[in-house]
């Protein structure tokens, strides 16, 4: 009989059948709380450390005390894939409000919840996917700007990236691209998103709303790694119509090109020789113990 998966809430673990938290939790009630998908490849979480810290940049905006150190949340994170025996995986790192009441005054949850969740590798888009490119459609769904609730911290409001996910599956789209409230291209809906012309490398800027993703922080650094020249700029529909190539990046989807949005084949409809390069040169980094964290 398999073992079932461990859940840690709280500092203590219970079977994933009987992971539960309180239906006065604010997380659950309002969506107030944030979270990290993280990854772990052969024994390595990849980027715990910008991951944990990242979090903690989400929190900061939103009052949210998290009520453990980095260094001991790094330590749970370790601990519960030692304790279901994964050296591959896929990581749920939630912080909630904690438990209140129905009223929205947080002062009434006195202290957060956390939550980690662990699984065996998760596998965004499949392998045939990936080697020859996505179907993507711009959806209608505005990212939020920046002067509300605002993607560029990871809280747990989602709503936004399911209605962009909704029109993608309505459609038979693989996934949504949403614009930012100007029009410009921003992100998709839990990927960021980056074009190819002339060989140079354009991603939108983070003021247009999108997430400072931990994978997107990596590629910039790998692009110059590789000589490839690359800019952070409004980037227009046209233009990503238009582009010679196009991919996304992130946690899950990790480097994903892009066959064709909404109707309209990037390029040849084939990843790139530039994709290509950033996909191999991602691979070696995912594989690096120096990336990482190890489980030990």
């Amino acid at each position: 009989m398999t073992k079932e998966l461990l859940v840690y809430i709280d500092g203590k673990f219970y079977p994933k059948s009987e992971a539960k938290i309180s239906v006065y939790d604010h997380g659950l009630l309002y969506g107030d709380g944030v979270f990290e998908g993280i990854r772990a490849y052969n024994g390595v979480v990849f980027k715990l450390k910008e991951h944990i810290d990242r979090l903690y940049k989400s929190a900061h905006p939103i009052f949210l005390k998290i009520p453990l150190t980095k260094a001991e949340l790094s330590k749970a994170v370790i601990e519960t894939l030692k304790k279901n025996n994964l050296k591959d995986a896929y990581i749920r790192l939630v912080v909630t409000r904690g438990v209140g009441d129905l009223g929205l005054d947080p002062r009434k949850c006195p202290k957060a919840t956390i939550i980690i969740i662990t699984e065996p590798l998760l596998q965004l888009h499949s392998t045939e996917k990936v080697e020859n490119g996505i179907n993507t459609v711009i959806t209608w769904v505005r990212r939020n700007p920046v002067d509300s609730a605002t993607h560029e911290m990871k809280s747990l409001n989602y709503l936004n990236s399911i209605l962009g996910k909704i029109e993608a599956n309505n459609i038979g789209a693989d996934e949504a691209i949403c614009l930012d409230k100007k029009g410009y291209v921003c992100e998709g809906v839990g990927e960021n998103l980056f074009i190819v012309r002339d060989g140079k490398l354009l991603t939108p800027p983070l003021s247009s709303g999108a997430l400072d993703g931990i994978t997107r922080t990596l590629i910039l650094r790998l692009a110059k790694k590789l000589g490839i020249e690359v800019t952070e700029r409004d980037i227009t529909p046209n233009e990503l119509f238009t582009a010679d190539e196009a991919f996304f990046t992130g946690t899950a989807a990790e480097v994903a090109p892009i066959r064709e949005v909404n109707g309209r084949l990037i390029g040849t409809g084939k990843p790139g020789s530039v994709t290509k390069r950033i996909l191999a040169e991602f691979e070696k980094a995912a594989k690096d113990p120096a990336e990482g964290s190890a489980i030990k």
